[in-house]
């Protein structure tokens, strides 16, 4: 009986924080799109230089 209990209990708190998940408006609103003209920040590699990276036809 117990592990019956156990067992529904667990599952029905997890459906219920999916649930509010779901239902959380700022999970439908993107930051990165809000910012025009901006560009989303480069990540450097381990060991890199330092210097900002080539772009295929810059010269």
């Amino acid at each position: 009986m117990i592990d019956n209990f156990a067992l529904v209990l667990t599952h029905g708190l997890l459906a219920i924080a999916l649930v509010r998940l779901m239902l959380r408006r700022d999970l439908d609103h993107d930051v990165a799109a809000d910012s025009a003209g901006e560009e989303p920040p480069t990540q450097r590699r381990r060991g890199s230089s330092g210097a900002p990276p080539q772009r295929p036809g810059d010269a």
